[in-house]
């Protein structure tokens, strides 16, 4: 299955670490927890992945417009921005609190990028030694249904980037 603007968002669960004023101690980890996409309903969400945290591209050029922008996103009617890759949610955590995501993007851990398959979306790094991860993409949903969705064709962000997909709220 690829998903396509107009389909309904297959359903699916999230492990992510919530931010607490305790993460400040770059010692404390936090206790994760679960999110299930049926949280979403009746909400506006942006999705958008990224093949892996800390890696070059994903933290240098993917993820800081979101935060920068945030308050664009807000104004925008967004409910929720989360940020999803393979890495896990105790990675994905740290990967927040060096970004300074505080509790603005939600920093969710796709195991195994199973959520991605389901939706076709996922990038095999296999021969860097970095395995299955999952695509670079976007998504704008709106009560669990797709408005955009934006894959990169290649290397760099575009279509998955915030600028793009501000354009598109």
């Amino acid at each position: 299955m690829t998903l396509t603007v107009g389909e309904t968002i297959p359903e699916g669960t999230f492990k992510y670490v919530p931010f607490t004023p305790e993460l400040e101690d770059g010692l404390a980890c936090g206790v994760p927890t679960t999110l299930s996409t049926n949280d979403w309903k009746g909400k506006k969400v942006v999705l958008f992945a990224v093949p892996g945290a800390f890696t070059p591209t994903c933290h240098v050029n993917h993820l800081p417009p979101y935060i920068k922008k945030y308050d664009e996103f807000k104004a925008k009617g967004v409910d929720v921005i989360a940020v999803l890759a393979a890495n896990d949610p105790f990675v994905m955590s740290g990967w927040g609190r060096v970004e300074g995501l505080r509790d603005k993007v939600l920093a969710l851990s796709d195991t195994d990028a199973k959520w991605s398959k389901q939706i076709g979306h996922v990038l095999d790094l296999t021969e860097k030694g970095l395995g299955i991860r999952t695509g670079r993409y976007a998504i704008i949903i709106d009560n669990l249904v797709v408005k955009y969705i934006g894959v990169e064709p290649g290397a760099g962000v575009t279509v998955s980037g915030a600028d793009a997909v501000l354009t598109k709220l």
